[in-house]
């Protein structure tokens, strides 16, 4: 059943899983960042300026995401056990 073990493992690859996620679009937004600026530019009617704040909003809201809800919960689920 769910064990902490268990829950500690899956947390643990949540956060690897999150945290690759957060580095593959980190790296594709900085050297395709024509290309995607182009197609989301055109998507959303957002100019370049808004794009970049949206990206940098994007990453960081994302980044507090998975510490506060995977990386936080596995460290205190490694501490008790």
């Amino acid at each position: 059943m769910n064990t902490i073990e268990t829950l500690t493992t899956f947390l643990g690859w949540c956060t690897a899983i999150n945290f690759g996620v957060l580095i593959v679009t980190a790296i594709v937004l900085v050297f395709m960042r024509g290309c995607v600026s182009k197609i989301h530019g055109k998507l959303f009617k957002l100019n370049d300026e808004a794009l970049s704040r949206a990206y940098f909003q994007y990453l960081g809201q994302y980044k507090i995401a998975i510490i506060v809800l995977n990386f936080v919960p596995y460290i205190s689920l490694k501490l008790m056990s």
